[in-house]
């Protein structure tokens, strides 16, 4: 459990300082990009980029999929990199 709590904490740390490099929403927070952006992505391009770009955008795509984006609201709210633990 505590591997699982300093990967999330991993996560949050890096989708609090990434943005979007490029495209229609270029410098838009990750956490911030629209599911259907995402969804293209999986649907028309086969897939996020590679590196940590792509695995913030795959965490991201999935958390919204399923209905759990509020984990999101203390990065919206300028809080630390810490997550919801």
């Amino acid at each position: 459990m505590e591997d699982f709590k300093a990967d999330l904490a991993d996560y949050f740390a890096d989708l609090a300082r990434y943005r979007m490099p490029f495209g229609r929403y270029q410098n838009r927070a990750i956490y911030d990009l629209p599911l259907e952006y995402l969804q293209w992505f999986v649907e028309r391009r086969g897939g996020f980029p590679s590196g940590r770009l792509g695995e913030l955008m795959s965490f991201v795509y999935h958390t919204k999929a399923d209905g759990a984006e509020m984990i999101f609201a203390p990065l919206r709210k300028g809080g630390k990199s810490g997550g919801p633990f």
